[in-house]
């Protein structure tokens, strides 16, 4: 595990977001990359509250995803 510090521009960004987008950022600051099913089990969220987040997240341009190497289905997400 490794940290990823949040720079003041994402701050900004999380400040108008759900608490449930700020905790996804949170975990995804202290674990490089995680794909969707990680982070519901990393935040104890519902998988559809983690989808949510991810979105909003998104859209703010706070993080990115890529597909899996391993498992085209699933995506993977890392903060910007």
């Amino acid at each position: 595990m490794s940290a990823t510090a949040i720079d003041a521009d994402t701050v900004e960004a999380l400040e108008d977001l759900p608490p449930s987008a700020k905790l996804v950022a949170k975990v995804l600051e202290y674990n490089d990359t995680l794909s969707q099913s990680e982070l519901a089990e990393e935040t104890l969220l519902p998988d559809r509250t983690v989808r949510y987040a991810l979105t909003r997240l998104e859209e703010h341009d706070v993080v990115e995803s890529r597909f899996s190497f391993s498992d085209a289905r699933k995506r993977l997400y890392t903060l910007n």
